[in-house]
């Protein structure tokens, strides 16, 4: 992997923990390192704006090459990477800005998150002390922890992802999920029309008023640039355009991925494995562990993925990346508690059988 630094002071050494504008990092396999460094650098600098001079520096680990074709399709180089094992996003945290001042991006990472999914499964489970001791636990749209729930689902939220639809539900619940959260950060995702800023974005216009009634609430919002790479990435890991197949991707998509991000390691609680609801004898939970009399959780998985007319989440196929991913970086699943099973073994011409490779763990 070549890490390419343009920045005035010149490159950064150590963990790479604080790169900014101007970094560049690109997967590289030996046999075309040399021709996509005449090639293709020099122009992916200049779709930047940026001079096609810089550092290059040979650092281990590897770097999926999608990043490549990212850069290209947006014409950027706006990279910061923290341990050179990201392999789909770009520059994590200045993609969220605040709806007040686009100048404040978010800033954060966590050794430990729990990512706290609001399914059924995690009733009776008695979780709750295990999620709380997380560094950073994460949570999704209204979610609760008071009501009796804190045994299950824990107390603590270090980090809320909400989706446009889900805004009147939080408001609606504001004293329990946004009064008593000053220290809990809020990130909002929904398409450019919610987000607007010319006084047309409902969801805009909303964490306005949320901002001038509570001005110490961290609030943030996902870029369009940022949405657009969202997309791009449920293309490449799935092979389903978004806007074609009528796919809406699920808070969970993002917030896995956002967690990728921001977390050395993710402990998710609630997520079942992608063939559970094929069981003949699995186990029947409400979608939403706060809803008990709410539709069935597999249910609604098997409904949404085999929807054709209108727009539907894929729950399904989203968990079968998740479960990939899994194998790659430092992900595990609790409650139920599930592994991806191992990549099958090649078969030589030879005969013989091979293991699949190691995959580089992040750490």
């Amino acid at each position: 992997m070549l890490l390419v630094e343009c920045c005035r002071d010149g490159c950064p050494s150590g963990r790479f923990s604080h790169l900014h504008r101007g970094t560049l990092e690109l997967c590289q396999s030996d046999h075309w390192v040399t021709s996509l460094t005449k090639a293709l650098l020099p122009r992916l600098l200049s779709l930047a704006g940026r001079p096609a001079l810089g550092r290059v520096l040979v650092v281990p680990n590897f770097f999926h090459l999608r990043m490549m074709e990212t850069i290209v399709l947006f014409g950027t180089i706006n990279i910061f990477v923290r341990e050179s094992t990201y392999f789909f996003l770009c520059l994590p945290h200045s993609c969220f800005s605040s709806p007040v001042s686009i100048n404040q991006p978010l800033r954060m990472h966590c050794q430990t998150c729990a990512l706290v999914t609001s399914s059924g499964h995690l009733i009776g489970g008695g979780r709750g002390e295990e999620i709380d001791r997380a560094e950073c636990v994460i949570r999704m749209n209204d979610a609760p922890t008071a009501r009796g729930y804190a045994r299950d689902v824990g107390r603590r939220t270090s980090l809320r992802v909400i989706a446009h639809s889900s805004m009147q539900r939080v408001l609606r619940s504001r004293h329990e999920l946004l009064n008593a959260s000053q220290d809990t950060v809020f990130i909002f995702w929904g398409p450019s029309s919610y987000m607007r800023r010319d006084g047309k974005g409902l969801v805009y216009n909303n964490l306005r008023l949320m901002n001038q009634v509570l001005p110490k609430l961290k609030v943030y919002i996902i870029s369009w640039q940022k949405m657009l790479q969202f997309d791009e990435l449920f293309k490449k890991e799935t092979g389903k355009d978004r806007r074609i197949s009528n796919s809406w991707l699920s808070t969970g998509w993002f917030t896995m991925t956002i967690a990728l991000e921001l977390c050395d390691r993710i402990n998710v609680y609630g997520m079942v494995a992608p063939d559970f609801c094929r069981e003949p004898q699995h186990h029947s939970v409400p979608y939403h562990y706060y809803e008990p009399r709410g539709p069935d959780e597999c249910a609604m998985y098997i409904s949404h993925e085999r929807g054709r007319r209108g727009s539907h989440h894929r729950f399904i196929t989203e968990k079968r990346v998740f479960a990939k991913w899994a194998r790659t970086f430092d992900i595990h699943f609790y409650q139920p508690d599930w592994s991806p099973p191992p990549l099958p073994a090649n078969r030589t011409l030879e005969g013989t059988v091979t293991t699949a490779p190691p995959v580089t763990q992040k750490t």
